[in-house]
């Protein structure tokens, strides 16, 4: 009997040939879901959420990632904590988000987020400190801003150890914090902050102005008291040479400054009301009763006023009354200046 030859085409199905088939389709499948679930989480993360108001979150020091994204997604800042994850390990950050307090607002998309957290891009609390405030009065003032507790700051405002730590020679930090516009990160620890405001001071006083406060025999602590005193007694830039030289030409002649804002700031519980009889009372800052300058400053001064006393102007004045405008009348003889206290302080 002839054997039939059957061709591949007939007859029962060879395996091995239609199986390719079945892979490469489902590797194509495959291959187009996985490039959909791509796009549609490029999409996702760089798809803008709208915050109906502000968020604020702190994110502790040690929180690990995926902490991170659930309480970001808790928030409403991000929809998606799993996506925000792998966004972060992709991107190769997932190790370096930094610790602190941030806010969120307006349009973010996930891609956003992340590079803030990656940059440390936190939330900063804007705190001036004007002209004039004394040490406990700029430490209320941080505080109330926001930034640190004041009962820490105060104790830190007489720390010796602390102090030195700032290369400083000075009972306190009275005198040393720079009055100026400044921005911290909310949480920022009091003596970094404090430091700052030291750090400042130092910035503003450039060696030329270091070396005319110099000439002038003084030292930075017995500057910034002078400053301080100066800083106190006018509000007006433009007559601060003039008080300095009173004040320099007093000192030179060793007659006391007779500055009513040191007083003041010797009293315990002062209420507002300088009397003669405060004048009277001997303390280590009453200038009417002793001749030198006050043991430190009595408040913070500014550039100007320590521009002033640096270089003080060209005055042969003794003494100087307030006219009630802000302006002084100032005099050479004691007879001068009684007559401007008579025109201008009457009732005094």
């Amino acid at each position: 009997m002839a054997r039939k030859t059957v061709s591949p085409s007939e007859g029962s199905a060879v395996p091995g040939r239609r199986w390719p088939r079945r892979l490469l389709l489902a590797i194509l499948t495959l291959s187009l879901a996985v490039t959909l679930l791509a796009t549609l989480a490029l999409w996702e993360v760089h798809r803008p959420l709208a915050l109906t108001a502000p968020c604020d979150l702190t994110i502790t020091a040690g929180q690990s990632l995926p902490a991170i994204a659930r309480q970001l997604q808790r928030a409403g800042v991000i929809r998606s904590a799993p996506l925000f994850v792998a966004l972060a390990r992709w991107q190769g950050v997932a190790g370096h988000l930094q610790a602190g307090s941030y806010r969120f607002e307006g349009g973010l998309t996930a891609v956003a987020v992340l590079d803030r957290l990656s940059r440390g891009a936190v939330q900063l609390v804007r705190c001036t400190l004007p002209e004039g405030l004394t040490a406990r009065e700029t430490i209320d003032r941080l505080a109330a801003a926001g930034l640190g507790n004041a009962e820490r700051f105060a104790v830190l405002l007489a720390d010796a150890e602390f102090i030195r730590s700032l290369e400083l020679e000075a009972p306190s930090l009275e005198g040393y914090l720079f009055p100026e516009t400044y921005h911290f990160a909310a949480g920022t620890p009091e003596p970094a902050i404090l430091a700052t405001l030291v750090r400042q001071l130092r910035q503003q006083l450039d060696e030329e102005l270091r070396q005319a406060a110099a000439d002038q025999g003084l030292d930075l602590h017995r500057w910034l008291t002078l400053a301080s005193i100066v800083q106190k007694e006018s509000a007006l830039t433009e007559e601060m040479p003039r008080i300095a030289a009173v004040f320099h030409n007093r000192l030179r002649l060793g007659m006391p400054l007779q500055a009513d804002p040191t007083v003041i700031y010797g009293l315990e519980g002062f209420d507002g009301n300088l009397t003669r009889a405060h004048l009277r009372t001997d303390h280590p800052y009453n200038t009417y009763t002793r001749t030198q300058l006050p043991p430190g400053p009595i408040a913070n001064p500014g550039l100007s006023a320590l521009r002033a006393v640096a270089r003080p102007a060209t005055e042969d004045a003794l003494y100087f009354v307030a006219r009630g405008d802000g302006s002084h009348q100032f005099s050479r003889t004691l007879q001068e200046h009684n007559r401007a206290v008579r025109r201008y302080q009457q009732r005094r």
